[in-house]
């Protein structure tokens, strides 16, 4: 049997947040694709039955393809090191701090890496101190328009755009539906860009940047996952050494915020060519519309064999 048929590897998906759906069709994919790649693979749900399920038949590894809180946040990680099984990317501690996005901008921005302006507004505080008041504070300190999303979640969920200030209670409400607390951001006028991180031993590098032209302007859970309603660019659309530039800084934000083995960076790129990061996500998502699959695709590198060799890299290390 070869090294590869040889490797077992346990991929979670599914869990109870609002990104469910989205999870298992990762997990679905990176099953198919690892078994093309001649891994035992299998798939199941992060339930009450998997810690004694892992104590009776531990696999090799765990790639865990839960997108949401039950992922992203480091709880689920955390656990798994106690258990002593190893897991594909982010450790608890990092995968805590990416997941909540002001504090992983704050990160960065102390680091110089460029991150749009922003105000953390908490629902409690937002009602404490008058609606109204906050929000003329909010659009006259970081002014028009604005991205509102929840502080912590992907997926585009509770994502909102608002060019006039009459919009943004509505926005606030709709972040504040995912999370309690919102992040209002300066909006950034440029390409939506998404740049996929690896590192399967010879230290992290970029793959491919993929530029997102979401056909209604706003690149949120609809526009993610509904077919036609998006435009996906591999490479993006950008001269040679903006790509390059790029590059180098989703790698930077990578390591800025103590990540491994895989992330994915999401910028926005000015007309001039100058990049901001806009958010760090530590379990990319692997569906047929998710961002790292096309940039593997885009180099030439089957998913299945990128994975598989990620997993061994981090079972060695």
């Amino acid at each position: 049997m070869t090294e590869a048929r040889a490797l077992r590897v346990l991929v979670l998906a599914g869990g109870l947040s609002y990104e469910r759906e989205v999870s298992l069709r990762s997990g679905r994919r990176a099953v198919d694709a690892l078994r093309g790649a001649g891994v035992d693979a299998t798939l199941r749900d992060a339930d009450a039955a998997l810690l004694p399920a892992l104590d009776a038949d531990p696999p090799d590894a765990v790639l865990v393809a839960l997108h949401g809180a039950s992922g992203e946040d480091g709880s689920l990680r955390a656990v798994l090191d106690l258990v002593g099984l190893p897991y594909l990317g982010a450790d608890a501690r990092a995968a805590r701090l990416a997941w909540d996005k002001p504090s992983a901008k704050s990160v960065l921005r102390t680091a110089g890496v460029p991150t749009p302006d922003w105000v953390t507004l908490p629902q409690e505080r937002f009602t404490e101190l008058g609606g109204e008041a906050v929000l003329q504070r909010v659009t006259a300190g970081l002014g028009l328009p604005l991205i509102v999303k929840p502080a912590q979640g992907g997926s585009g969920l509770g994502v909102s755009r608002v060019s006039s200030a009459v919009d943004l209670p509505a926005a606030m409400v709709t972040a504040c539906g995912y999370y309690p607390t919102a992040l209002v951001e300066r909006y950034a006028v440029g390409a939506d860009v998404a740049v996929s991180v690896i590192d399967d031993g010879g230290g992290p590098r970029a793959l491919t940047p993929v530029e997102i032209a979401p056909h209604a302007g706003v690149y949120d859970y609809a526009a993610r996952y509904t077919a036609g309603l998006t435009t996906w660019h591999a490479p993006a659309r950008l001269a040679d050494e903006v790509l390059d530039s790029v590059r180098a800084l989703a790698v930077r934000a990578h390591t800025t915020l103590g990540l491994r083995d895989l992330s994915r960076v999401d910028l926005i790129v000015s007309p001039d060519g100058a990049a901001q990061v806009l958010d760090v996500n530590v379990a990319p998502g692997l569906t047929e519309t998710s961002l790292l699959p096309m940039a593997a695709h885009a180099e030439g590198l089957d998913l299945g064999k990128l994975l598989a060799a990620l997993l061994r890299h981090r079972i060695a290390a």
